[in-house]
C-alpha cells in the first residue's frame, strides 16, 4: 500500500510471537494483495480494469474489498464527496506532478476530473458486486485501506493469538489495543507543522489514531506548496498548511476520517467528527504569519 506497516506487542514466548507476528503479517499482505493501486495484479486494478473502455457488467468482488467500498461509499455521502475513492485518475497525475515538479497538463487533467464522481461506483449488498458507471475509472484507496489492513492485523492477534497488548502502524495510521503491561496506554506523539509548536503526545488504548497533512508529502509548484491529499471536487492537492488528527474506535474510520475533515471547511470537519460515534479530532491550521491555530472537537484529550 506505498507504506511500512510495523506491529509492536506483549506474547508469552518467543515461538508464540514469532508465529502470531509472521500470521499478522500474511494477513497485511494479503490485503496489499486485493487493494494497491500500485501492483497491477491486485483485486482492485483488475476491477477497474473491467471498466476500462466500457460499462461493463458488474463485477463480483471479495468479501474485503466490498467492505472497504461500502464504508467508502458511506463516508462519502456522509461529507458531501469530501471524501472519494474515484479521484485514482487525478491521483495518478499529482504522483507524477511530484516527480517533474510540474503542474498536469490541462486538457489530460479536465479529462481525468470527468471519470471522479462517487456516485458512478454502484455496489449491489446482496450480490457483493461493484459496477463502475464510467468507462475508465480509477478507484485509489489509498485513505482507507491501511486503517482497515491495521484493523485486520489487530483482530488476528487478537482472535487467533489471544494477544490484546499490541500496536499496528501503518505511516500515520496507528490501531492501539491494550495497554503495555502497568500502563494506561500506549504513547503516540502527533508530529508538529510549525517551529514553533511542541510535539504533542496521546496515551491511547483499544483506538485508532491517524493524522494527514502535508509535513512530508508534498509538492511546490511556482510558489505555491500542493498537498498529496486532493480535494475530489477540485482535483487539485490543498493548498495551506493544515494538520488534522482523528481519533476513533477502529483503524478504517480514523484513517478515512482525516482525509475527508482535511477537505472540509474546519466548522463542517468538527460537525462530520461530532455525529461519528467515538470519534475526535485535532485540527492545526498556519496563519499567514506561520503560526499555529488549533482546535479541537469536543472528544479529543485535554491537553
Amino acid at each position: 500500500m506505498g507504506t511500512t506497516f510495523r506491529i509492536t506487542f506483549y506474547a508469552a514466548d518467543r515461538p508464540t510471537a514469532k508465529k502470531a507476528a509472521d500470521a499478522a503479517f500474511v494477513r497485511i499482505a494479503e490485503l496489499d494483495g486485493i487493494m494497491s493501486d500500485y501492483k497491477k495484479e491486485s483485486e482492485l486494478m483488475r476491477l477497474c480494469r473491467a471498466f476500462a473502455s466500457e460499462v461493463a457488467a458488474p463485477v463480483k468482488v471479495s468479501d474485503d474489498l466490498f467492505f472497504v467500498l461500502q464504508k467508502a461509499e458511506a463516508l462519502s455521502i456522509k461529507s458531501d464527496g469530501a471524501f472519494d475513492v474515484t479521484v485514482g485518475p487525478v491521483v495518478q497525475l499529482w504522483r507524477l506532478a511530484r516527480r517533474t515538479q510540474e503542474l498536469p497538463d490541462p486538457k489530460e487533467f479536465a479529462r481525468a476530473r470527468e471519470r471522479v464522481g462517487y456516485k458512478m461506483v454502484k455496489l449491489d449488498p446482496q450480490k457483493k458486486t461493484v459496477q463502475l458507471l464510467t468507462p475508465g475509472m480509477q478507484l485509489d484507496l489509498g485513505g482507507i485501506a491501511k486503517g482497515y489492513a491495521a484493523d485486520e492485523a489487530l483482530k488476528l492477534l487478537r482472535d487467533t493469538f489471544g494477544i490484546k497488548r499490541a500496536l499496528v502502524a501503518a505511516s500515520g495510521d496507528i490501531l492501539c489495543g491494550e495497554p503495555p503491561p502497568g500502563t494506561d496506554g500506549w504513547k503516540v506523539e502527533i508530529a508538529p507543522i510549525a517551529k514553533s509548536q511542541k510535539p504533542r503526545t496521546l496515551t491511547l488504548a483499544n483506538a485508532a489514531v491517524s493524522t494527514s497533512g502535508d509535513l512530508e508529502q508534498f509538492v511546490e509548484i511556482k510558489g505555491v506548496r500542493y498537498s498529496h491529499v486532493l480535494d475530489p471536487k477540485t482535483g487539485l492537492g490543498l493548498t495551506g498548511r493544515r494538520s488534522v488528527t482523528v481519533i476513533a474506535p477502529d483503524g478504517i474510520t480514523a484513517d478515512s476520517m482525516t482525509k475527508a475533515a482535511s477537505v472540509l471547511p474546519r466548522e463542517r470537519a468538527l460537525e462530520l467528527i461530532e455525529g461519528t460515534p467515538g470519534a475526535a479530532a485535532y485540527i492545526v491550521i498556519l496563519d499567514n504569519d506561520e503560526k499555529p491555530v488549533t482546535t479541537s472537537s469536543k472528544r479529543f484529550p485535554k491537553e
